[in-house]
């Protein structure tokens, strides 16, 4: 890409700081996402500026990542953290804040990519105020997520619509994985723009670290089977089918069997709830001796778990793409994930992993243990799984492609003939 440092994009992303450490209150792929292409299209030349919401007085307002990539932190409602569900009443300030920041600093984005619901709300104001142009990632879609939840929250309806427009007025959306268009075609619009590019992986951090050489800094031995869950304490995430599924699995009575439950909680908080129901069904069903909860996993420990571990489970009741799953793959480590959204984009049944029903404690257990007592098929399937993340899942190449889309978006092909439209 020919670009100069005025090639400037903002990243939105309202509720999921890019600086923030990755595992805190939700924290997730979100945050990982828009981080780690941010540097990488810095990388390219673009001037990244990523734009979120500030939460105490205590955090700095502007982080320099690198010499092109910034996250800059603006004041919308209280200096506190809020649920992503209460936060739409602080958009308009949001808006005020990102308008403010521009004219202080003499810059208007033409382009701005906006990530979740919240923050596409932010990207159609700018695009009415200033004629910025849109690129939008849902990462998690309302009409897809209501139907997995019992306790539909108040603020649904204003999603749905928000979600709905978005598709509809932004220049592009970006569907992480076919399912993911699929879903939107389906289910939010047939109208607008959509292009799938894949989220990425770190392919340098995750599979630098050898098995021998995690499992001895884990204290872990050769002859233990390792189960390895990576997420949020959510309840969509299905970690109780997990824990069910290791219950119910031919090696538990070997002694041989570690389930690892790495995520970090805020006590009081949704995620602090939900980690005490985890663990009360671990208890119950005398998990105690074998089972793990290590906490939030930096990003410098991740590898060494993802390596030591002989297979990671995705439980997830729905999930439009599962970084968690390119991360064990990229690691060698192969995946039994549930068998929807984009973890079916991610991982090849038979092939990287296994698929098997969301909530199926049966299903989940047979697939657990087929790749635990076969270390030799075992042992392909991670092989597999690397060279598929290698070729298709780098932040390089997600951050390549979206360039592409940016540099196609600002700069316009020649308006066709107007009898060639009529065709």
């Amino acid at each position: 890409m020919n670009s100069t440092t005025e090639q400037r994009i903002a990243l939105i992303s309202v509720h999921g700081d890019p600086a923030i450490e990755i595992g805190k209150e939700e924290a997730g792929g979100q945050n990982v996402y828009v981080r780690h292409v941010g540097e990488a299209l810095a990388q390219l030349g673009w001037q990244v500026d990523m734009f979120t919401r500030k939460i105490s007085v205590e955090q700095d307002t502007i982080v320099q990542h690198s010499p092109n990539c910034r996250t800059i932190r603006l004041t919308a409602g209280s200096l506190e953290f809020v649920p992503r569900d209460n936060l739409f009443g602080d958009l308009p300030e949001f808006v005020e804040s990102f308008l403010e920041f521009q004219k202080e600093n003499g810059i208007t984005y033409q382009l701005i990519h906006t990530n979740y619901w919240l923050s596409s709300w932010v990207g159609m104001q700018l695009k009415k105020i200033q004629g910025s142009k849109q690129v939008h990632t849902y990462h998690s879609l309302g009409a897809v997520k209501y139907n997995t939840i019992e306790t539909i929250p108040l603020i649904a309806g204003k999603r749905l619509a928000v979600e709905k427009e978005a598709l509809e007025t932004a220049e592009r959306i970006v569907a992480t994985s076919p399912q993911e268009k699929q879903h939107m075609r389906a289910l939010v619009s047939t109208k607008g723009n959509i292009d799938i590019i894949p989220c990425g992986t770190d392919i340098r951090r995750f599979g630098s670290v050898e098995r021998k050489a995690a499992r001895t800094k884990l204290g872990i031995d050769d002859e233990t089977k390792v189960v390895l869950y990576v997420g949020r304490f959510d309840p969509r995430k299905g970690i109780e089918t997990v824990v069910r599924a290791v219950n119910e699995s031919k090696l538990r009575e070997s002694h041989k069997l570690q389930l690892i439950i790495g995520g970090g909680s805020t006590p009081g908080n949704s995620d602090g709830k939900e980690r005490d129901r985890i663990e009360g069904i671990i208890n119950e069903l005398g998990m105690k001796d074998f089972t793990t909860l290590p906490g939030r996993l930096s990003q410098d420990i991740l590898p060494t778990y993802y390596a030591a571990a002989d297979v990671c489970v995705v439980p997830s009741h729905y999930e439009p793409f599962g970084l968690v799953a390119i991360e064990a793959m990229a690691s060698g480590t192969p995946v039994v994930a549930s068998d929807v959204g984009g973890l079916q984009f991610t991982v090849v049944h038979e092939e990287t992993g296994l698929l098997a029903p969301p909530q199926d404690f049966a299903a989940f257990a047979a697939a657990i243990d087929r790749i635990l007592i076969n270390p030799e098929w075992r042992g392909k399937l991670g092989e597999a799984g690397k060279k598929r993340v290698q070729t298709k899942f780098s932040w390089d190449g997600v951050a390549s492609q979206l360039g592409e889309l940016y540099t196609q978006i600002l700069q316009p092909l020649p308006a066709r003939e107007p009898a060639l439209l009529t065709k």
